[in-house]
């Protein structure tokens, strides 16, 4: 039995080629293969990978939520004691207010009293910062000298 090569018969190859691009059809069930996913696959595909990116989207926004609800802003002490650094005479009393819009709804109350007579002052700054557990109290305390400040006519402090 002698075999055809394909050099010695160029059409023995090329014609059941072309028969089966021409028309898809033809070609015998057994030799078709799976080359593509069906749309319903594709569908489920598709609704599997949504809910899993929407769910780990979802989880990621409730912990960014619950870490800025723990973020608490440190006060700025500076602005309720400024000026009493810049003055050169201090008096005993007690003082409060807020820090205006840069901190809403943080208030602030000082008290200055003499500790010594020859005119050193404490300051003791409380300033109230509302948090997720209530009313936060941040305190401070400043030591200042200032031997102009007013004296009583006994020597103490007016």
């Amino acid at each position: 039995m002698k075999l055809r090569s394909v050099i010695d018969d160029p059409s023995w190859v090329a014609e059941p080629v072309l028969q089966f691009a021409v028309q898809p059809w033809a070609i015998p069930a057994r030799q078709k293969s799976r080359t593509a996913f069906t749309l319903v696959e594709v569908m489920i595909a598709m609704g599997i990978f949504f809910m899993a990116i929407f769910t780990v989207l979802d989880l990621m926004s409730r912990n960014l939520g619950a870490a800025r609800s723990l973020k608490q802003t440190p006060v700025d002490f500076t602005e309720v004691v400024y000026d009493l650094v810049l003055t050169n005479r201090l008096q005993e009393v007690s003082e409060s207010g807020d820090l205006g819009e840069q901190y809403p709804d943080v208030t602030w109350s000082r008290d200055i009293y003499l500790i010594s007579t020859n005119g050193l002052f404490q300051v003791d700054v409380t300033v109230f910062q509302p948090g997720a557990g209530g009313i936060v109290e941040h305190k401070m305390s400043l030591l200042l000298y200032r031997p102009d400040s007013p004296m009583r006519p006994g020597g103490g402090p007016r």
